[in-house]
């Protein structure tokens, strides 16, 4: 299944479609929908490309919105954006929380929306491989570099939850895993440290994640969005399998005839690894069709066409 075949002849907007999974995904429904794009398109280039995907675009920023030239008549909206903001706690709950319920007033019209979080709302479990289901406690990852990102996604839900009860908005709420593709995402980039020769950094031994291909995720929005509900459906969005940044950056290595050096760089007190149940997604959305390993070979493949060993 993919998401052209199940949605056509609809009027979508995607918030951050220039963004590593957004990008592919509205590319993929511009060939049967009318999908709109908003961000702050700092980057000419950016815009141009999105532009030139059959998307149509308006500079809007979340954190200060003018949704004057916005249509309010959109039949689905996929919000993907977000903002990963150091130590900027208020800065980041003015785009993430503040910006979601601005969006979702001004899109309270449509059949449902997809608003997508992220694991990194559950508190930490000591266990590096314990995977997080919907129903536990919600807390601080207190992941590097991102000290702002777990606290803004959880008050977003809260918004959106809000918004899907105040407005009567069918809404589906996805906690994103490890996403991925060519344009990016942890197992790319962890393959693209490996083919450098850098060491992959990580915070524990192991360090889980549940890796989402692109194509899976083009495939889940359709049920995604059928499955949307007043008050709102809360999901996991990843992979089937689990799979530590250990396993990747090894696989990685056999792909490209290249040994993987990860160093570990503990983070006391953060989430030690971001695997997930899937099992209401499968409910959802039924299977995964591409493993880890697949997905990966295929972006290694697509990066380094050269270099991938025939063996691996």
């Amino acid at each position: 299944m993919t998401a052209s075949s199940t949605l056509k002849g609809e009027k979508i907007l995607i918030t951050g479609p220039a963004g590593q999974i957004a990008f592919p995904m509205a590319r993929a429904l511009a060939r049967d929908n009318e999908v709109w794009g908003i961000a702050r398109f700092s980057d000419p280039a950016q815009r141009q490309e999105v532009e030139a995907a059959g998307i149509k675009t308006l500079a809007i920023d979340l954190g200060d919105p003018d949704f004057s030239q916005l249509p309010r008549d959109f039949t689905y909206l996929l919000h993907l954006a977000a903002t990963i903001s150091g130590d900027d706690y208020n800065g980041a709950i003015t785009i993430n929380a503040e910006g979601t319920g601005l969006l979702l007033s001004h899109c309270r019209a449509v059949k449902a929306a997809l608003v997508m979080s992220t694991v990194s709302v559950y508190k930490p479990h000591p266990d590096p491989a314990y995977p997080y289901t919907e129903t536990d406690p919600l807390g601080d990852a207190m992941l590097p570099n991102m000290a702002a990102y777990s606290v803004a996604k959880i008050t977003q839900e809260a918004v959106a939850r809000y918004c899907a009860r105040e407005f009567g908005i069918p809404v589906t709420l996805a906690r994103m895993g490890a996403s991925y593709g060519p344009r990016g995402g942890l197992p790319t980039y962890i393959a693209r440290a490996v083919a450098e020769g850098r060491a992959w950094t990580t915070r524990s031994d192991p360090c889980s994640y549940n890796p989402i291909h692109d194509d899976d995720m083009l495939a889940h929005v359709a049920p995604l969005l059928a499955a949307a509900s007043v008050p709102a459906t809360i999901v996991n969005w990843a992979g089937d399998e689990m799979a530590s940044a250990q396993d990747m950056a090894a696989y990685a290595g056999e792909l490209l005839g290249m040994p993987a050096r990860v160093d570990l760089i503990p983070a006391p007190g953060a989430q030690p690894g971001s695997g997930v149940d899937n099992a209401r997604r499968l409910a959802i959305t039924g299977p995964c069709r591409v493993g880890w390993k697949e997905g990966m070979r295929r972006v290694v493949a697509e990066l380094y066409p050269d270099r991938v060993s025939a063996s691996a």
